[in-house]
């Protein structure tokens, strides 16, 4: 054995079997820059496992960890005019929802669907930021009439996640005609005694928090979203005042009374569970997969497992 053989083989072997490593294996958190493997990352729901920064995450996958075994079905949404207004800026606006579409592999920038959580059926609808900034044009209005009235129709509990940079400009007025649309299909859900329950995504913003996204019957955001009608940036141009820390974050609108819970994106599906059990007074959800045990199984009537008292 010699020099040859013990390095200069191995170092030639190794430049010849080098296989190129792909770009999507890791993602630096945005909060504490820590470098996050894809799968480990993908298997906390996109919450930073070092310091709990909240990542975006697409409507798909957040319903597979909402849904019992992960299963829903799309509910189907009125398709609106592609481009009414026939509006250009750099690009055209169906070169744009191509583009959007490409990327995100959705059609629009909400998902509708119906499924169970926790064995209570319910349906949501999810804004999907990704996609143009989650905007609200008439698509976005439609797919939140046609979740309003599948869940009348169903008569099942409506939770919303929204996630927005407020109206879709390319659509101008038709766009903002969304906010009493929406207004009026969430006012559906309410005379038909159904809990509606918001969770508010970092962002929610414009239009969309002066419509649906306020109009619940509770208010859950995750850990430090922003929810604002204008941005901090704007308002202290106006003002020309420095804000106080961590204004207009969840926390903060949580403190001063505008939110219910803040609940971090782990603990979101039990939290929803007990919310829209108690809302429909029914009582707290049986853990595990298992259907709730008949009275007699046990010894005195006493459910299976539980001991009768001495």
């Amino acid at each position: 054995m010699n020099w040859i053989s013990n390095y200069v083989r191995p170092r030639i072997n190794s430049i010849f079997s080098r296989r190129e490593m792909p770009e999507n294996l890791w993602q630096k958190c945005e909060d504490c820059g820590t470098m996050l493997f894809h799968r480990e990352l993908s298997e906390n729901l996109n919450v930073c496992t070092n310091c709990g920064h909240h990542m975006a995450i697409t409507p798909r996958d957040r319903f597979r960890a909402l849904f019992d075994g992960g299963t829903f079905a799309e509910v189907k949404v009125p398709e609106p005019l592609t481009d009414p207004l026939h509006f250009r800026d750099q690009k055209k606006y169906p070169e744009r929802m191509k583009t959007a579409q490409r990327t995100t592999g959705e059609k629009e920038a909400m998902l509708v669907a119906s499924g169970e959580i926790g064995r209570t059926p319910i349906v949501a609808a999810a804004q999907d930021f990704s996609f143009m900034g989650g905007s609200m044009g008439m698509y976005v209005g439609n797919a939140i009439i046609a979740a309003a009235e599948e869940a009348v129709k169903l008569k099942r509990p409506l939770v919303l996640f929204s996630a927005a940079g407020g109206a879709r400009m390319q659509e101008g007025i038709l766009s903002l005609m969304q906010m009493p649309r929406t207004t009026v299909a969430v006012e559906m859900v309410k005379e038909a005694g159904l809990p509606y329950v918001v969770v508010l995504t970092h962002p929610t913003t414009g239009g969309v928090t002066a419509s649906y996204a306020m109009l619940g019957d509770v208010h859950i955001a995750e850990p430090n979203a922003l929810i604002c009608f204008a941005g901090p940036r704007v308002i202290e141009q106006t003002i020309r005042e420095k804000l106080p820390e961590g204004f207009q974050r969840a926390e903060y609108l949580l403190d001063h009374g505008m939110l219910d819970r803040v609940t971090p994106r782990g603990k979101m599906r039990d939290e929803l569970i007990s919310i829209i059990r108690m809302l429909l007074g029914l009582p707290p959800a049986v853990r595990g997969d298992l259907p709730a045990p008949e009275a007699g199984e046990g010894d005195s009537g006493t459910p299976a497992g539980d001991a009768p008292e001495k």
